[in-house]
């Protein structure tokens, strides 16, 4: 009994131990503006910090700001810095809510979606700019929740098979013979 205790305790460690790299995504850790600030007037920049490095790379990351009237508000390239990425934008038009929808290739190779939105006080004076190329509809990179991964189910079996496996060998391998 012992024995099958030592085996089964071995193998949740080494399952649970091997894990680590498989969840290494970023993760959003700040942004400017932050989450639901109230703002009187807009950002010139939009900031999202990372709590990894964000890979380069022309048209790997997107961040696009879209006003409550579904229009889009970035005026030019994103730049990646380091943990960050920033994104100029436009000065802003009607008062509301604004999302900033987010996806930025994560420093281990998976792309990373995400949103945050702020809420402009006072209408401003800005023109929103063209929809971009990559947008099929208005507000689509806000919304979108796809992680664009494999999903983890499937090595959650495969993992519990393995493990049962071991133990069923372990068992009949170290019965002694009589």
């Amino acid at each position: 009994m012992k024995r099958l205790l030592a085996i089964a305790a071995l193998a949740l460690v080494a399952l649970l131990g091997g894990a680590g790299t498989a969840l290494a995504h970023n993760v959003l850790v700040s942004s400017d503006p932050p989450e639901g600030a109230q703002l009187a007037t807009g950002p010139r920049e939009v900031r999202l910090t990372f709590d990894q490095p964000v890979r380069t790379g022309e048209g790997y990351n997107t961040v696009n700001v879209v006003g409550p009237d579904g229009t889009y508000w970035t005026d030019g390239e994103v730049r990646v810095e380091g943990n960050s990425v920033v994104v100029p934008v436009r000065e802003l038009g009607p008062a509301g809510v604004y999302t900033v929808g987010y996806r930025v290739l994560s420093n281990d190779g998976h792309p990373v979606p995400g949103k945050v939105t702020f809420t402009l006080t006072a209408p401003g004076k800005g023109t929103p700019a063209p929809a971009p190329q990559n947008a099929d509809q208005p507000g689509q990179q806000a919304d979108s929740a796809e992680s664009g991964g494999m999903p983890v189910w499937p090595w959650i079996v495969g993992a519990v098979v393995v493990v049962a496996l071991g133990l069923v060998l372990a068992l009949r391998l170290g019965k002694p013979k009589n």
